[in-house]
């Protein structure tokens, strides 16, 4: 006989400091201007209302510029900047006059608290729009004895994209989360795969590590597949078979500190392996050709950088990157 718990689940909750955290500042200012609008829409239809006035309902509406001028009244309260004059013999008046008043005494403190959250959200990396698949002979590394030379790596691409933001320590791992059945009931059961990457020698090892990341210098993890791939999607990764795999995704996750803010910097990215969602694509990346001499937002390749090599020019010897 099976228990049942006292609370149900799944439980779940949404943490309103990483939704902020994830929308761009414009967004969220946009977002809050739009609703203290609304607020004083409906603050300012309510009050014409319930308003005591000689006048019908209908010519109190169509008063255009009493209504005008009473919304703007309401928004200016709801941020705190001004007031409104309720009626003293009207409930819904000081109803309103006290939302809008509690509205304008919360509305700095939210601000300055999504301020506040985005100032310390640091997502500096950018991502490659795709993962590259190519010969290990076109890696940056020599070919490691014993493995063979027709086998292919996986290439993910990312930089740094913050001019006063210097990051050191940072660390690459990845794994592959798949789905597969059971043996013991057939139910769908999530697996994670941890996968070898490069090092800095070309070795396999955990994870990719660098002392420090160069403003806009573009940095590669190379993950070895261990196999043949002449079409998409994969069919093995690192001796997994995935043909009785579903919803295969592969999961690039960055960690490394902020110099300065003594914080750790965080993030990731994802890419399905199904070839309909094209997260990946057959050839090597277009290279930047780093020069010392310019600034490096001014380097050759940039307008390249989502972009592969054609067949001609993936014959040609590699260029080493900054990484």
């Amino acid at each position: 006989m099976r228990r049942r718990s006292e609370r149900p689940h799944p439980r779940h909750r949404t943490s309103a400091r990483w939704w902020v955290a994830g929308r761009s500042v414009h967004a969220l200012m946009l977002m809050a201007l739009s609703a203290l609008v609304c607020l004083a829409v409906f603050i300012a239809a309510v009050w014409t209302l319930t308003e005591h006035s000689s006048r019908s309902v209908g010519d109190r509406f169509r008063d255009r510029e009493g209504l005008l001028n009473l919304t703007l009244g309401a928004l200016r309260a709801c941020v705190g900047t001004d007031s409104l004059s309720p009626e003293q013999d009207s409930l819904a008046h000081q109803l309103l006059a006290t939302l809008a008043s509690l509205t304008g005494a919360l509305a700095p403190a939210v601000v300055l608290g999504i301020v506040l959250i985005k100032l310390f959200a640091l997502r500096p990396f950018v991502w490659r729009q795709r993962a590259s698949v190519s010969p290990a002979r076109t890696a940056d590394f020599p070919v490691p004895e014993g493995a063979a030379a027709d086998h292919a790596v996986i290439a993910v691409r990312f930089y740094n994209s913050f001019d006063n933001l210097s990051v050191v320590d940072l660390r690459a791992r990845v794994h592959l989360r798949y789905l597969e059945t059971s043996p013991f009931d057939g139910s769908r059961v999530i697996y994670k795969k941890w996968l070898k990457v490069l090092d800095e020698k070309g070795q396999r090892a955990d994870e990719r590590s660098w002392l420090a990341v160069e403003r806009g210098a573009p940095f590669t993890v190379w993950i070895p597949v261990d196999a043949t791939v002449r079409q998409l999607p994969l069919a093995r990764i690192q001796g997994k078979d995935l043909s009785a795999s579903e919803d295969a995704k592969l999961m690039v996750r960055l960690t490394a500190r902020a110099v300065g803010l003594g914080s750790e910097v965080a993030d990731e990215r994802w890419f399905d392996l199904d070839a309909a969602q094209g997260d990946f694509e057959l050839g090597r990346f277009v290279p930047l050709k780093a020069d010392p001499a310019r600034d490096v937002w001014q380097w050759e390749g940039w307008e390249d950088f989502d972009s592969v090599l054609t067949e001609s020019e993936s014959d040609l010897p590699p260029t080493r990157p900054a990484s």
